[in-house]
């Protein structure tokens, strides 16, 4: 087998691992180590990661080289390095040579000649060659598979596929691109105008820079005559970016001489691995009791005030790295049988369903946090723990009283890592701060600014763009993991004690009881999503797309002209301008043309129900159809999974994104119409139960209204009972439906205004209307009087269970202290609802795991549940349900729902 030697481009390395690292790195004195550390790391794993029999540090050498004599301009206009970078160069440089390991250059070259001689000599001697470089000058030595470039950061290896997939050429052509292109960072000028594309289609057709310029007359156009002006910058350029292969004589080299196993290099540069902090490194030897106490006690001498070797300091924590079994166990066997313990993971993105842990973090106080790394992946990267003993560790982490930040998340990706359906939560400090103040910021880096006076480390910071979690430096990581950790721990003791200074201490009883168990009630949700039927919104896509262009052609007739109308621009200036209907309101850019300007002009111009139409079906097309189908081709089993938002609105009832799936339009027969494509599996039925008229339940049930609670205590229709009270029996029937509006629309804090344009009849029967309500509804009145009054005394209001929306009437302007009132109103009943459903999908939820029922909750949208049930149990399993949401609770009145089952989401209506 042959041997391999590895070549590092020293500088270019040093470099691109300075420009790779966060350079918050420092010591306690404030020297910057970002480079130092990638380079340990690179060093810890060479023999790991690269398996090679020889290791070369090709190095610059100082001055001018051969290429100055070409051109003078030759990197002339390359900017200093950053004082940080040239202030650790020479110290990684002497590193080199004090581990064991050797440099090799000559002057009047640069390291990649050095580099371009050894694989040459390499090569006659039958060796393979990997070269440790992100430069791509060095992708013209790449021979498959004898010579091959690694990006140390990235850990990707380019051969002449890679190189062809990302230039569009070969290595050998290599050159002859370069001379075209032409590089600026080296002042290298190339054939001027000519890019990238322009490069690469000219090296396909005629192969080499010489045949281009044979063949300069077939050239026709702006190129031939670029080529041409450019014959002389493109040939010297050719001299520029050529490496010389004959450095120095191949017979001048002795492989052996750098030879890859040196033992121990690391004892060698102990005192200074001390003085400059590299504590993974340090961890790393400690544990393998390769120093003697002697000469650690020796290297923390010289190096006055090192504080913990072993550790990271922070002024205000301690974050510790955990790579070793041993000590990982030793600490989670410290811990205190009911310890709380705050919990949070690393992953490589957001989807649970792609994405793979990297490592968690969690700490039992303030002064410490742990970071538990076992799938992070560069060059470099040191010993981790193992994924079977992560996976212990978290098995016993979950023994105790777990505390996260959103855990939701990190429940997904842990539950899917351990192979569990659910796991124990103590509490989420997301979910407190909400119940702290329903309309803050929630998110942890806020909240630790706002609270804690804490600037966090910022996650772009930390990961580059473009690459994960995983390719962060095990340093890095733990100072920004054990962070997470530690904040979440803090504020959960910070809320607490915030909730009992609120005189509200029964919320933590609230979150112990229905918020922290709801929150496995979603995770389950989440993971099983709902099934689509791909080929129906396929064909619903083309219909649409029809109904779409004949629109768009009845848009352009009927406006004489064609232009986008997506354009809020264009289409203002066609109406206004062209047509010259009359101007509702402008805007700092232009025409207003939003759905209340184009509905007030419904009636001036036969265009605009046209327009209308055309915004509903194209939004039903860009914003569900297309989007939706996406999703489900994308997933194995075509189902869509959304993410349930517990902490999304003020009145706490649950959002859904990523897609919003509670937003699926139901007014027109095209938008019902998407429902059909969600299905039941095969074998399957889906159930679903509503809530009748919940929020009119509870205003009957708090304001003890005697008509309101005799109608549901004998199952009256409600809208045709308010109907008949506020336009009389006769007229009652066909008036029901502007009851209902009343009905609903006084509990939302509707006013006169929007009730008449609602109801499209005047402000003044409006007034009446509701003059009319309130005479007849006498008690609803003063409840809602006692709702607002409430608010502005105690300054919040609460929910059937004691959840409190903050209302700030002292510094709100009176239009702010007019939408307080409506929405302290709203709150209670909207709150409220939210409270009831909440209690029943917990119960629910608990009552199909406690009996291994063959169904699964899929949806909440609102007021109604949506199961995914055996179908030959669906009949059983539907009244259960409903059963257990009609008794979640004994109010004054009895809850009512609704149960439909069916094959789609369509007919459960």
């Amino acid at each position: 087998m042959s041997k391999t030697v590895t070549v590092i481009d020293t500088f270019g390395f040093f470099f691109r691992s300075f420009y790779a690292l966060p350079q918050y790195l420092k010591t306690k004195d404030g020297f910057p180590t970002g480079l130092l550390t990638g380079f340990t790391n690179f060093i810890a794993t060479l023999q790991k990661e690269h398996d090679s029999d020889y290791i070369i540090f090709a190095v610059d050498s100082k001055g001018e080289t051969f290429r100055n004599e070409i051109d003078e301009n030759y990197k002339a206009n390359r900017q200093a390095p950053p004082p940080e970078l040239t202030q650790q160069l020479p110290i990684a440089i002497e590193w080199i040579n004090k581990m064991g390991y050797k440099t090799l250059g000559k002057v009047g070259f640069e390291a990649d000649d050095v580099i371009a001689t050894l694989v040459k000599c390499a090569k006659e001697k039958g060796y393979r060659v990997r070269i440790v470089s992100h430069d791509k000058d060095l992708c013209q030595l790449i021979d498959d598979d004898n010579v091959t470039l690694v990006d140390a950061i990235k850990k990707k290896v380019i051969n002449e596929r890679a190189c062809y997939d990302k230039y569009g050429v070969t290595p050998e052509q290599f050159i002859d691109y370069q001379s075209i292109l032409g590089d600026s960072a080296d002042n290298v000028p190339g054939v001027k105008g000519i890019g990238k594309v322009g490069a690469e289609k000219l090296l396909k057709e005629y192969g080499t820079l010489d045949n281009i310029y044979a063949h300069i007359d077939e050239i026709k156009g702006a190129t031939q005559k670029k080529l041409i002006e450019s014959r002389e910058a493109a040939y010297m350029s050719k001299e520029l970016v050529t490496l010389h292969p004959d450095v120095f004589s191949c017979d001048e080299v002795d492989f052996e001489e750098y030879r890859m196993d040196v033992e121990n290099p690391f004892l060698n540069i102990y005192d200074e691995l001390v003085q400059y902090e590299q504590n993974a490194i340090l961890r790393t030897l400690h544990a393998k009791n390769m120093v003697s106490d002697e000469k650690k006690a020796a290297a923390v001498k010289k190096t006055q005030d090192a504080g913990k070797v072993t550790e990271y300091i922070n002024s205000e924590y301690t974050a510790t790295l955990l790579t070793d079994r041993d000590e990982l166990f030793k600490v989670l066997n410290s811990f205190e049988k009911d310890a709380f313990v705050a919990f949070d993971t690393e992953t490589t993105g957001l989807d649970y369903d792609k994405d793979k842990l990297v490592g968690f973090s969690f700490c039992v106080d303030e002064s410490e946090a742990y970071y538990v790394p076992f799938r992070h992946f560069y060059l470099g990267v040191p010993e981790q723990i193992s994924e079977d003993d992560a996976k212990e560790a978290m098995r016993k982490i979950f023994e105790f009283k777990v505390v996260g930040h959103n855990i939701k998340f990190d429940l997904h990706f842990v539950t899917r890592f351990l192979g569990v359906e659910e796991l124990p939560i103590a509490c989420d400090s997301m979910i407190l701060a909400w119940l702290i103040n329903p309309e803050s910021a929630l998110s942890l880096d806020k909240l630790a600014k706002a609270l804690l006076n804490h600037e966090m480390i910022a996650f772009k910071d930390t990961v580059k763009k473009g690459e994960s979690f995983a390719s962060v430096e095990l340093d890095d990581a733990c100072m920004y993991a054990s962070e997470d950790a530690l904040i979440t721990f803090k504020l959960y003791k910070l809320f607490l004690q915030k909730l009992e200074l609120q005189n509200a201490k029964h919320l933590i009883q609230e979150a112990q009881n229905v918020e922290i168990p709801f929150i496995s009630t979603l995770l389950c949700m989440e993971r099983k999503g709902i099934e689509v039927d791909v080929n129906f919104l396929e064909d619903f896509l083309v219909e649409v797309k029809k109904t779409l262009e004949s629109l768009t052609k009845s848009i352009y007739e009927l406006s004489g002209s064609e232009f986008n109308i997506n354009s809020t621009k264009q289409l203002g200036v066609v109406l206004f301008e062209t047509l010259g209907l009359p101007v509702g309101k402008k805007t700092k850019t232009g025409y207003s043309t939003d759905e209340k300007v184009l509905n007030s002009l419904k009636d001036k111009h036969p265009v605009v129900p046209k327009l209308l139409e055309y915004r509903e079906v194209y939004k039903l097309y860009s914003t569900y159809i297309e989007p939706l189908l996406k999703l489900a081709s994308e997933n194995e089993y075509h189902r869509i999974h959304t993410s349930f938002v517990q902490t999304g609105t003020a009145t706490g009832r649950l959002s859904s994104k990523n897609p919003n799936l509670q937003n699926i339009p139901t007014r027109t027969p095209l938008g019902a119409k998407i429902r059909e494509a969600f299905v039941a599996g095969e074998g399957k039925k889906l159930i679903g139960i509503d809530y009748s008229q919940i929020e009119l339940r509870l205003l009957a049930h708090f304001s003890q209204d005697k008509v309101l609670v005799d109608a549901f205590m004998h199952d009256k229709d409600i809208h045709l009972q308010t109907a008949i009270i506020l336009f009389g029996e006769e007229e009652a029937p066909s008036k029901r439906n502007i009851a209902k509006t009343v009905n609903f629309g006084l509990l939302y804090g509707m006013g006169q205004k929007k009730l008449s344009d609602t109801l499209g009849i005047t402000t003044k029967e409006a007034k009446e209307i509701i003059e009319k309500y309130f005479e007849s509804f006498p008690t609803v009145k003063s409840y809602f009087r006692s709702i607002v009054d409430s608010s502005k005394e105690k300054g919040y209001i609460e929910t059937l269970l004691g959840r409190r929306r903050y209302f700030d009437y002292e510094r709100a302007t009176p239009m702010y202290k007019a939408a307080y009132e409506r929405e302290s109103v709203n709150s209670v009943f909207q709150g409220s609802a939210a409270d009831l459903i909440k209690l029943s999908m917990n119960k629910i939820h608990a009552t199909i795991k406690e009996e291994s029922m063959q169904a699964v909750m899929l949806l909440q949208i609102h007021d109604e549940l949506i199961f995914e049930v055996d179908a030959a149990k669906a009949d059983a399993y539907g009244k259960r349900f409903r059963e257990i949401m009609e008794g979640i609770m004994q109010l004054n009145i009895p809850l009512k729902a609704s149960l439909n089952i069916g094959d789609k989401w369509s007919q459960l209506k």
